[in-house]
């Protein structure tokens, strides 16, 4: 079940052993790519990617492959999907959801911006999928721009008029679909400026995006809008929404329940804690990573190393208040 993240973390931990890119690599200096470059650079390959199915429960599926973890709502409605990867996977994705008993895709939510979860609009909005996100989302899509990866960064392009939503909310929207209860949820600026966490009432399930990942440190966008203190009120309060037995979908990493969402806040929290008593010390970013404030909780996280920068981030996140 290998998706884009760990495909990340795995061609950081190869890389970081050959001397390619130094963990204090300054993202200034950081190579401008575009999908090809970071294609190649991550060593994606569209043609042999697998799409792995798991159902979470009746009516909600999660689809795994090259990007984001894919939710996939069915029902006598038609298809309703949060996220959707790339257009070079989506014969493969509409394949999947064909196996399961749909057809199509009536409509596609994105949590974010990000070209490894908005960018198979591409694929969708012309075959007349009805898109939504939150409005900074399509604000990004629409303009385009630089995603800073710290080790790199992308360029990524703005959307035609046809992939971008046409439905967009501020805070909260509601769409009731196949039965079910589906609210979106703008909490606060977390991983970017427009992240959207999508409830499906009818099972307790909650696709909180890259706001929560599960299969290593999370990546602040800051320069999207994104910051510390936001991702952790933005996982406090989807928490608090959620009923006891909650399913939580990651926006990258194994399907969860809500201990595994409060580990992750309270590491969010004592990072937070850490960095921000070190800035207040005066520390620089240098010094900070290298007092490794992540250490007791790399067992679970994997080695900081080996993230998009996450010291770095929230040193950064935390500096610009």
């Amino acid at each position: 079940m290998q998706n884009l993240w760990r495909v990340f973390l795995c061609t950081l931990l190869v890389a970081s052993s050959h001397g390619v890119w130094a963990h204090n690599h300054a993202s200034e200096d950081a190579e401008l790519l575009d999908l090809d470059g970071l294609t190649a650079a991550f060593g994606w390959d569209f043609d042999s990617t697998e799409i792995v199915t798991e159902k979470v429960a009746d009516g909600l599926y999660v689809l795994f492959g090259v990007g984001g973890n894919i939710g996939v709502s069915l029902g006598k409605d038609g298809v309703l999907i949060v996220d959707n990867q790339f257009p070079e996977v989506m014969d493969k994705i509409e394949a999947a959801i064909s196996d399961i008993g749909g057809k199509g895709v009536d409509y596609a939510i994105n949590t974010h911006w990000h070209f490894d979860h908005a960018e198979g609009n591409n694929a969708l909005g012309p075959e007349g999928t009805t898109i939504v996100a939150h409005k900074n989302a399509r604000i990004d899509m629409a303009s385009g721009g630089i995603i800073n990866l710290v080790i790199s960064k992308y360029d990524q392009q703005p959307y035609p008029k046809q992939a971008l939503p046409v439905f967009t909310f501020d805070d909260r929207m509601q769409i009731h679909f196949n039965d079910n209860e589906i609210e979106l949820f703008h909490f606060s600026h977390a991983h970017t400026n427009g992240d959207a966490a999508i409830v499906f009432r009818k099972q307790n399930a909650i696709h909180l995006g890259d706001v929560f990942n599960n299969s290593g440190y999370p990546f602040v966008d800051v320069d999207s809008g994104g910051g510390i203190d936001g991702m952790i009120t933005f996982c406090e309060r989807a928490l608090a929404e959620m009923a006891p037995g909650a399913i939580i979908i990651p926006g990258h990493g194994p399907v969860t329940d809500a201990p595994a969402l409060s580990r992750y806040i309270f590491m969010l929290k004592t990072v937070r804690s850490r960095i921000a008593a070190m800035i207040a010390d005066g520390k620089t970013m240098q010094e900070v990573m290298d007092a490794k404030p992540t250490s007791d909780f790399d067992a679970v996280y994997g080695p900081e190393t080996a993230s998009l920068g996450f010291v770095n981030r929230v040193y950064t996140s935390l500096s610009n208040q």
